[in-house]
């Protein structure tokens, strides 16, 4: 430790006043962010990068912070840092994973692989292997989009996503059956059919399909979106605890997913979970979203922050007049 002395006046006073090392900083930093008081384990951090200007280990946390606030580009910039001056491993698997966050894939696999080469057996090795095949579904989901091309089905596209955000079920699905049969590889079909056979009544031919479609793709996002949203709705908690748990572990690459995650969130009253989930969006990407106001609107008031409550609210209601018939949050 430090020591500032002034042998006269701590003979008057026997008082040695300190100036705290970086590893103080650096406790009372992680203390915060276990709490997740993020503005407050960033000041401490950055106190602690004072400190100590070249510890991999601080500026490596420090963009760890970055990263839960949705600062991806800051966190990167302090993990390129690192790497100039050390080869601190774990830089690679963050970087990896900020990378995916940021929807770029090809960087964040070389990452991902990067780390996996130097650590097979790393502390991160398993949320590595796990982002990699993230990637790999994600890639292969975009293989189906194809046909996005197709003047036909861009129409569909936007009329039964329309139907849907307005939660319109009964005029969603003849269109999405039409869908299916014109356009099979198009997967999301599936997943909107089954969620608007169910808020239209067929909840247990709903269920099957979504069952039976988990059987074959485990890892499918949309069937634990879907099955956890139903049967939270049935009252089957036992089995919506398994979906949401799985939903909890995943941290998708594309807004559209990241949004289907906080929405099931929010309608399953895993309030705070939702308002997480949210703050990660990027708004301007989901603008053209009712349910991203509606559901970021009702997270928000349920934990006690009714002004961003209100002004999500107001925002929606200006966009889309049709919510402004349905009961906001503090009615």
């Amino acid at each position: 430790m430090q020591h500032v002395r002034d042998d006269r006046k701590e003979q008057e006073n026997n008082v040695i006043p300190f100036i705290p090392e970086g590893d103080f900083y650096f406790t009372k930093g992680i203390e915060a962010f276990q709490k997740r008081k993020f503005d407050i384990a960033l000041k401490w951090m950055k106190k602690a990068t004072e400190a100590k200007p070249e510890e991999p280990l601080y500026l490596c946390q420090m963009s760890v912070i970055y990263t839960e606030i949705g600062a991806f580009h800051a966190a990167n910039q302090l993990l390129n840092r690192v790497l100039q001056s050390s080869d601190y491993v774990d830089c690679y698997y963050l970087l990896a994973n900020n990378y995916a966050h940021l929807g770029l894939l090809q960087d964040a696999k070389k990452f991902a692989l990067a780390y996996l080469e130097q650590e097979p057996n790393g502390d991160l090795s398993e949320e590595a292997t796990t982002l990699l095949e993230l990637i790999d579904i994600d890639e292969d989901e975009d293989e189906d989009w194809d046909l996005e091309d197709e003047d036909e089905l861009l129409i569909y596209q936007e009329t039964v996503f329309y139907h849907m955000e307005s939660m319109e079920w009964e005029k969603a699905i003849p269109l999405i059956e039409e869908m299916m049969t014109l356009f099979p590889e198009h997967k999301l079909a599936k997943h909107d059919y089954t969620q608007a056979l169910f808020f239209s009544g067929k909840e247990d031919e709903a269920i099957q399909m979504e069952k039976d479609h988990l059987a074959t793709e485990p890892t499918s996002l949309y069937s634990h979106v879907n099955l956890a949203l139903f049967y939270f709705q049935q009252g089957s908690y036992s089995e919506y605890e398994m979906h949401i748990q799985a939903l909890l572990n995943v941290y998708p690459i594309h807004e559209q997913q990241k949004l289907r995650v906080a929405v099931t969130l929010a309608r399953t009253n895993r309030f705070m979970e939702a308002y997480q989930r949210f703050q990660l969006l990027s708004k301007p990407k989901l603008k053209g979203h009712p349910s991203y106001f509606r559901w970021y609107s009702v997270a928000a008031f349920q934990i006690g922050k009714e002004n961003l409550a209100r002004s999500l609210w107001q925002e929606g209601v200006k966009k889309y007049p049709k919510l402004a018939k349905e009961t906001a949050p503090w009615d």
